[in-house]
C-alpha cells in the first residue's frame, strides 16, 4: 500500500516539474516571440500619433526653412510670425502625416504622406543649373510628366496652373524642390487640380516644403447614428427629428451630385475605390466633400490596376472596385464591373434608409421611406458594365434624385 501512494506521490512530483518547465518553455518562446515581433515592426510602434513627435517634425520643417532647403506661402506664418499654430496630431498612417492647426484664427489641416523633406525624390537637374536657370518649357515637361505617372493623365499646360510655382525670386530653387516633394503626393495633385472644378474636394489654402494645408471640417464615421456629426456642423437646431431628417435628405442629394460630377464633369470619370463614411465630410451647406483621396484614381490608372492576372472573379477585387475575371485567358477585365454610386448606396445609403437598420436608419413618411428603401436595395445590387448595367445605373440615379426631391418637399409643407 505504501508502495503504491508513493508511486502516486512521484508520478505527482514528476507531472508538477513537467508542467513547470512547460510553462517556462512556453513563457521563454512568448518573450522572444514579442521581442521579433517588436523589432520587426518597431516602425509602427514609433508611428504613434503624438504632440511630442509631430512638434519635432514641424521643427525639422522650420530648419530646412531657415536653411533654405525649402519653401511655401505658409512657412513664414509657421516659423516666423507664429500665425500658424501646432493644435494636436490626427493621426500617423503608413508615413503620412496629419495635423490639426490654427492659422490667423482657422482651423486647418497639414498634410504630408512622409515625415521629412529629404525622404523625397530629389530633383537632380536643380544641382545642375544655376538660379532661374531651367526654362519654363522643360519645367512644364517635367509636371505634366510626373502628373501622368502619378495619375495617368495627360494635361494641357493651361491645366497644370495650380501645380506650378507663381513667381520666382531669390529662393527659386528651394520653390521648384518644395514643388517637386508636393508632386510625389497624389491627394495634393487631385486637390489642386480639382479645386477650381469641383466643389466636393477639400480646397488648399496654401504649403510649406512638402507639408500642404486644406480646410478643417470634421469627417464622418461609421459608429454615429447619421454617419455624420450634424449637430456640430449646422447647430443645435438639428435636435428636432424632422430637421435631422432634412440635413440627411440634403446630404444625400449632395451625394448624388458628387456621382454625376465624379462620373460625367471631367476629361475622365473618377472612381473611388474606399468609400467610408470617414472619408467623406459636410460644409455648413451640407455639401459632401471627399475629404481623403488617396484611393481615387481617374479612368486611365483605374484600367492598370483592375487588369491583372487571375483564377476567379475574388482576384479582380481591389478594395470598392471590382471588375470580373476572363477565366480562358486568366486576366481581370480593365473596366470597372461596379461604380460609385452602387458603393454608395451600399455603404451609406442602407445606413439611412434600410430597414434591416432600424436603431440607425432615419424614419420617414411611411411610403417615401418604402420607396426609398426598395430604390437603396436595387441601387446597391452589384451590376456589370455593359448598356443593361448602365441603364440600371442611370434608372437608379433617377430615381433616387426623385424620392429625395419630393421628400424635400414633403418635409417643407410640414413646416
Amino acid at each position: 500500500m505504501r508502495g503504491i501512494l508513493g508511486l502516486k506521490r512521484l508520478r505527482l512530483k514528476i507531472w508538477r516539474r513537467c508542467t513547470l518547465v512547460l510553462l517556462l518553455l512556453w513563457a521563454a518562446c512568448w518573450m522572444v516571440v514579442s521581442a521579433l515581433l517588436f523589432f520587426l515592426h518597431r516602425s509602427v510602434f514609433s508611428e504613434r500619433c503624438t504632440d511630442e513627435k509631430s512638434h519635432r517634425i514641424l521643427a525639422r520643417l522650420c530648419l530646412d526653412y531657415s536653411s533654405g532647403v525649402l519653401t511655401g506661402d505658409l512657412c513664414e506664418d509657421l516659423c516666423v510670425a507664429q500665425k500658424l499654430v501646432y493644435k494636436h496630431c490626427l493621426y500617423y498612417d503608413r508615413g503620412k502625416k496629419v495635423i490639426q492647426a490654427d492659422w490667423r484664427g482657422q482651423p486647418i489641416i497639414l498634410k504630408s504622406k512622409k515625415e521629412i523633406f529629404s525622404s523625397y525624390q530629389h530633383l537632380s537637374i536643380l544641382e545642375e543649373v544655376e538660379t532661374e536657370d531651367i526654362p519654363e518649357t522643360e519645367l512644364l515637361l517635367m509636371v505634366a510628366v510626373e502628373v501622368k505617372n502619378v495619375l495617368g493623365l495627360e494635361l494641357s499646360n493651361n491645366s497644370m496652373g495650380p501645380l506650378l510655382i507663381r513667381k520666382k525670386g531669390p529662393h527659386w530653387k528651394a520653390q521648384v524642390a518644395s514643388m517637386w516633394s508636393l508632386l510625389q503626393q497624389e491627394e495634393y495633385i487631385y486637390f489642386s487640380l480639382l479645386q477650381d472644378f469641383s466643389k466636393h474636394v477639400l480646397r488648399i489654402i496654401g504649403s510649406c516644403g512638402h507639408f500642404y494645408a486644406v480646410e478643417y471640417l470634421t469627417a464622418g464615421h461609421a459608429w454615429h447614428k447619421t454617419l455624420f456629426p450634424l449637430e456640430s456642423v449646422v447647430g443645435p437646431s438639428l435636435a428636432g427629428h424632422k430637421s435631422m431628417v432634412r440635413a440627411v435628405t440634403d446630404i444625400a442629394l449632395s451625394f448624388l451630385d458628387m456621382v454625376q460630377h465624379f462620373d460625367n464633369d471631367f476629361s475622365h470619370r473618377l472612381h473611388l475605390c474606399d468609400i467610408k463614411p470617414e472619408n467623406f465630410a459636410i460644409r455648413n451647406d451640407l455639401t459632401v466633400v471627399a475629404i481623403d483621396v488617396d484611393m481615387a484614381f481617374f479612368e486611365p490608372k483605374m484600367r492598370d490596376i483592375l487588369e491583372q492576372n487571375c483564377t476567379g472573379d475574388e482576384d479582380c477585387n481591389f478594395f470598392d472596385c471590382f471588375s470580373k475575371c476572363n477565366l480562358k485567358i486568366k486576366k481581370c477585365g480593365a473596366q470597372r464591373a461596379n461604380n460609385n454610386l452602387q458603393v454608395i448606396c451600399d455603404k451609406i445609403f442602407r445606413r439611412w434608409f434600410s430597414p434591416t437598420l432600424r436603431e440607425t436608419s432615419i424614419s420617414l413618411p411611411l411610403q417615401l421611406q418604402l420607396q426609398l428603401q426598395k430604390a437603396v436595395q436595387e441601387c446597391a445590387k452589384p451590376g456589370h458594365r455593359d448598356d443593361a448595367g448602365h441603364q440600371r445605373t442611370l434608372k437608379s440615379l433617377s430615381e433616387l434624385y426623385h424620392l429625395l426631391r419630393v421628400t424635400q418637399q414633403e418635409l417643407q409643407r410640414a413646416e
